[in-house]
């Protein structure tokens, strides 16, 4: 999905909501899976990869995209700075 497109399914989703067409948790839903599909398919166009943190509760789930695994885990650090740095790890999201 390239971003023009994510960007239509979120606008989408939006005027849904204010329509009255679907709820709060709905329309987050389905921010939140077009952002998903987005982000797994990023390296497509841009060749970054989406990668997620693993570890700490301070970094677990943390999503950061990146081109290499080495900057992806200096990214999902730099966002949780009290985080056991040896214990952090990134997996690539598919």
């Amino acid at each position: 999905m390239d971003r023009i497109s994510a960007l239509r399914n979120v606008e989408q989703a939006l005027r849904a909501f204010e329509e009255g067409e679907t709820d709060l948790a709905a329309t987050e839903e389905r921010v939140l899976a077009t952002l998903r599909t987005y982000a797994t398919e990023f390296d497509e166009e841009t060749g970054l990869v989406a990668y997620a943190g693993r570890g700490p509760e301070a970094v677990d789930g943390v999503v950061v995209v990146a081109s290499s695994r080495t900057e992806a885990r200096e990214r999902v650090l730099s966002h949780a700075e009290a985080a056991d740095r040896d214990a952090v790890e990134v997996e690539r999201l598919s």
